[in-house]
């Protein structure tokens, strides 16, 4: 008699932990009918054990992905195995609110899901146990570290003061559109420019205007390249962008129609409007060049166009920029 009261006790105790476990517990048959909906499936989805009771879950409940779920549970009944699905994987099993006020940074629950076997006394598979865990917090808590990394990474790729590459990944970046190059023969083409007499409006206005032409200049070139070009501070009051598959024609409308934007728009920065204007050069890519002469050779051709009077676009070409380097 004691050993038949302290079985129903145990059996009382372990309902009692099922129903107030803070872990989702469902129970289902080969015909997805439940079997079990514990008290955190009633928490959270607003439908009690009674109205579920023996009903079919996709017919409960039509927004689960049943094709999803069923291979899910027809691999744990076929193999007698567990199997596993995590909140990167799939969000959520069924859409429950997060009850998160305070940081309000989620709609939904995140949940990771465990299925397994359920063995019955004839040593069969009939029923399988689903497990839905609450992991809004960790989910939350990775996103947000995810977000901080590729924030860490954008800055140390970005130019903080034009929000451009940087030099160091402009020239990488560079040096993989060589590469690419290399491979197919696609055109390219490399415009370098810099700020005509840049130090006079440094000693003119202050560098804090000095600053607010860098911005600017860099504004233009966002509002002018495509976005597969690549564009970046190379220094200074120097830039380089990258024009993807591009040739020396169309390279040198690109460098005239940012030569007079630039020229069009002037800064005004503390009451005062400054007018400057900028010098190019273009050279196309040539695979026998390597990355390192391509720039050199965009370089020689700025310094063409600075020498010729500034304000203006110059394309290289060994004969022109040997006879000013001369």
């Amino acid at each position: 008699m004691s050993n038949e009261h302290f079985d129903l006790g145990e059996l009382h105790w372990l309902f009692g932990i099922i129903q107030h476990v803070d872990v989702g517990l469902v129970v289902l048959d080969r015909d997805c009918h439940v079997k079990l909906w514990n008290g955190f499936m009633e928490n959270h989805s607003g439908v009690s054990a009674a109205q579920v009771g023996n009903r079919n879950l996709f017919e409960l409940f039509p927004e689960i992905d049943a094709q999803w779920l069923r291979r899910k549970l027809d691999s744990v009944f076929l193999l007698d195995t567990s199997s596993f699905a995590t909140w990167q994987q799939r969000p959520y099993l069924l859409r429950f609110n997060s009850y998160r006020p305070i940081t309000g940074e989620s709609e939904w629950m995140y949940q990771n899901v465990t299925l397994f076997p359920l063995t019955s006394a004839r040593g069969s598979v009939e029923h399988v146990c689903l497990m839905v865990y609450d992991v809004t917090d960790m989910a939350l808590d990775e996103q947000a570290l995810q977000r901080s990394n590729r924030e860490l990474e954008r800055m140390g790729r970005t130019d903080g003061l034009t929000g451009l590459y940087n030099r160091r990944a402009w020239e990488e970046l560079l040096n993989s559109e060589f590469r690419r190059h290399q491979r197919n023969g696609q055109n390219s083409a490399l415009v370098m420019f810099d700020i005509d007499h840049f130090k006079k409006v440094n000693d003119t206005y202050g560098h804090q205007a000095g600053d607010a032409v860098i911005r600017a200049v860099a504004d233009m070139v966002r509002q002018t390249k495509r976005e597969p070009d690549i564009a970046g501070r190379y220094g200074g009051e120097e830039f380089g962008v990258v024009l993807v598959d591009t040739d020396s024609v169309g390279a040198m409308r690109f460098a005239e129609r940012l030569r007079e934007a630039v020229m069009a728009h002037p800064v005004h920065h503390d009451g005062q409007e400054i007018h400057y204007t900028i010098s190019l050069g273009v050279a196309p890519i040539d695979r026998e060049q390597g990355c390192t002469r391509w720039i050199a050779a965009a370089d020689q051709a700025l310094y063409a166009a600075k020498h010729a009077g500034r304000n203006r676009v110059s394309l290289y070409s060994v004969s022109a920029c040997e006879s000013v380097t001369r």
